[in-house]
């Protein structure tokens, strides 16, 4: 029996940071306290005089790139890059090649992961065959094999009718379906959010209803199958609008917002740097005052990186070549502490909440959760010692990133996997 103790940490107890002690007996918390004298001898002390303890974070939405583009990412570099962002339990999207579509390719994705992830892993299946397409997969088979969700992320389902096939059958498994909404017919071949910005840039724009016209469809389609309807990074004020309207008429509908739309605008895109390239694309300030608003009033339930990994070749290409997508699991918690929580727009609480609870909450996952009994997945932050976000310390084989250079209160100190040390013990 394996038992460590974290004294002096500042754990948040009922929304308030108090000085807590923590005791870890093998892979689960067995006691926190103000104070805790271990009657019995423990293996380690880990003194955490000045740091935030908090329960280990959920990435409902991480691309991990392998198998098949083991150069922009690989299991084990990205789920190091996630240990080092605070993370202990990512969901991993299907866009890798081949992609777990069938039962078989799921277990063999779930022993890829099991091999080599350093934090916990849950896996999204396919909706369709590779991701495109009208074929839906095997829902049934793909459960049994061990599928977290389904998810076509990186691709919008085209079809109305594929999408209420796929709920149907998902509804009565009892499975998400995870959507990333967009309408192919109106994206019209554009780069970044369509808008003033994309016109002063000459840049070819996608217009936000291309996202929000599919989030209507597929909300109405929720409402007639009963199935648990989860929208990807929502990134424009109509889609935020749409899902307010269906929560309230009572659809099982979730959502959640990526970091990067809560900071940025297409506002901050200056020039053709691809490291603003993101798909959805950055918003209008109007936009991105509504995904704040949105978070705020519970229309938006929680925070997902939508870490995207790619060289960096590919990223120093101009907008209209370089592929979509930003790194975010290892900037994520420290840029939103420091631009929401030391502003005064986010309490700590809600910051946790968002990015810790309601993930494991809403998806049923045994984590996010800073109790007696809880799996001792922990991280622990510096909340007071100012750093810079620099390329160099990054786990993640990216490092497309629009947050190098910035500086921040929050870098992770220690990230504890089922009571063991996944990332700081030797950094």
């Amino acid at each position: 029996m394996m038992k460590r103790l974290i004294k002096n940490g500042q754990c948040l107890i009922d929304g308030h940071l108090q000085v807590c002690d923590i005791l870890i007996t093998d892979d689960k918390i067995s006691q926190i306290e103000q104070h805790i004298t271990a009657d019995v001898p423990v293996d380690q002390i880990i003194d955490a005089q000045g740091l935030f303890v908090s329960p280990g974070l959920v990435d409902l939405h991480v691309h991990l790139r392998d198998p098949g583009q083991t150069d922009k990412e690989t299991v084990k570099t990205g789920s190091l890059a996630a240990a080092h962002g605070g993370y202990t339990t990512i969901a991993a999207m299907p866009n890798v090649i081949p992609a777990p579509d069938t039962p078989q390719r799921m277990r063999e994705m779930l022993a890829l992961n099991q091999r080599d992830g350093a934090v916990h892993m849950v896996q999204y299946a396919t909706i369709t065959t590779e991701r495109g397409g009208d074929e839906l997969v095997d829902m049934a088979g793909l459960k049994a094999a061990g599928a977290f969700a389904f998810s076509n992320d990186g691709n919008g389902v085209q079809t109305a009718g594929t999408m209420y096939q796929a709920m149907k059958q998902a509804a009565k498994l009892q499975m998400a379906v995870v959507a990333h909404a967009e309408d192919d017919s109106l994206t019209y071949g554009g780069v970044m959010h369509e808008g003033s910005v994309s016109k002063r840039l000459g840049l070819p724009g996608i217009p936000s209803v291309s996202e929000t016209a599919q989030v209507a469809r597929d909300v109405t389609l929720a409402a007639a199958t009963g199935v648990h309807y989860h929208v990807c990074h929502v990134s424009s004020a109509a889609t935020v609008q749409v899902i307010r309207a269906a929560k309230a008429a009572g659809v099982h509908v979730t959502c959640e917002v990526s970091p990067h739309h809560l900071l940025l605008s297409d506002e901050d895109i200056t020039g053709d740097n691809a490291m603003f390239k993101m798909n959805p694309p950055l918003g209008s300030e109007q936009d991105r005052q509504a995904l704040i608003a949105g978070l705020l009033d519970g229309t938006i339930d929680l925070i997902a990186t939508d870490h995207a990994p790619h060289t960096d070749a590919e990223k120093a290409q101009s907008m209209l070549k370089a592929p979509f997508g930003i790194t975010g699991s290892e900037t994520a918690f420290a840029m939103l502490y420091t631009k929401f929580v030391k502003t005064g727009l986010f309490s700590l609480a809600q910051l946790i909440n968002w990015m810790a609870v309601q993930p494991a909450a809403l998806f049923g996952l045994n984590a996010g959760r800073l109790t007696e009994g809880a799996p001792a997945d922990l991280a622990l932050f510096d909340l007071t010692t100012p750093t810079t976000i620099d390329s160099a310390d990054f786990l993640s084989k990216g490092h497309n990133s629009p947050f190098i250079g910035e500086h921040i209160l929050g870098k992770t100190v220690r990230t504890l996997v089922a009571g063991k040390d996944v990332y700081g013990s030797k950094h």
